[in-house]
């Protein structure tokens, strides 16, 4: 039979710890190399089971003790932290990005990507337990890597309507304090002039800058439409006001989610019983067939 194996001491039961912590709270060599316990990363170990790889933020606190004072989560890490949408073309299943302050080597470990600020200070916040750099300094940082496009997805998505994580004249101050020469300050400051606060979906963004970069004058977000008693009716995605014209993101929970289909239909027979056109857009059309898409919206005003 086998022999019974004591527990963890209380103080490291329930995060990882530092071989040179299991030490001094009387674990044994034998014991930190018992098969209970696992290595999240050189020189830790942790008694618990091995995180799912969407476990952003349990895979963060496995790793912080072995960070240097001051590191930050940052780049996407801090992004699925913070409960923002990947933009496209950076891949939210990669390593755990650090930063740590200037002079600071930087860390080498599987699983973990390093990075070097140029000031030692810069704004963070604490999130799911862990140290975070702030939405703020994140978007500066992927400035450079990320095209016009998906710095305004990622904009707008930090000034959401539901949950926002900053507002967007934090942004705006941000980008207007950055020395001159700072990587990509020019494409972000240019992003910044399509942000808008209070959408919903990072697709409705790509909709909004479709059209914008066809030439057709920007559509307002998520507009109450009200009927002639004032009860609101319908939010369209996108509107034209003035022409009457609404236009619907439809992912696919509106046609696998019963009850959001039906929504969807009452929504669309209300606006047009007020005499608005409604264009309904997919994925398809935003991201195969934009010229579509455009078109549809182009004959909707012109009518």
């Amino acid at each position: 039979m086998p022999a019974h194996r004591a527990p963890l001491p209380p103080p490291l039961a329930a995060r990882s710890f530092t071989v040179a912590e299991g030490r001094d709270a009387g674990l044994t060599p034998a014991q930190l190399r018992r098969a209970s316990l696992r290595a999240p990363t050189r020189g830790l170990r942790i008694g618990a089971p091995e995180p799912e790889p969407d476990d952003v933020a349990r895979r963060c606190r496995e790793v912080a003790p072995a960070l240097p004072p001051g590191a930050l989560f940052c780049h996407m890490t801090a992004l699925a932290l913070l409960g923002v949408d990947a933009p496209l073309g950076l891949d939210p299943d990669g390593p755990l990005h650090v930063q740590v302050g200037p002079g600071c080597t930087l860390p080498r470990r599987v699983g973990v990507r390093g990075h070097v600020r140029s000031r030692a200070d810069v704004p963070s916040r604490r999130v799911a337990g862990v140290d975070v750099l702030a939405p703020e300094g994140v978007v500066v940082q992927l400035a450079a890597a990320l095209p016009p496009r998906e710095l305004v997805v990622l904009g707008d998505a930090l000034v959401r309507r539901r949950r926002p994580v900053c507002r967007l004249d934090d942004l705006v101050a941000t980008v207007a304090a950055l020395p001159p020469g700072t990587r990509g300050v020019r494409r972000l400051r240019e992003a910044l002039r399509h942000v808008r606060p209070g959408t919903d979906s990072p697709m409705e963004t790509r909709l909004r800058w479709l059209l914008v970069q066809a030439g057709l004058p920007c559509p307002e977000v998520n507009v109450l439409v009200r009927d002639s008693s004032g009860w609101v009716v319908a939010m369209p995605d996108l509107a034209y006001v003035r022409e009457r014209v609404a236009i619907e993101y439809d992912g696919d929970v509106h046609r696998t989610d019963r009850a959001t289909w039906r929504r969807d239909i009452a929504r669309r027979q209300a606006l047009e019983s007020l005499g608005w056109r409604v264009v309904t857009c997919t994925a398809d059309d935003v991201l195969r067939h934009p010229d579509r898409a455009v078109a549809w919206v182009r004959r909707a005003l012109r009518r």
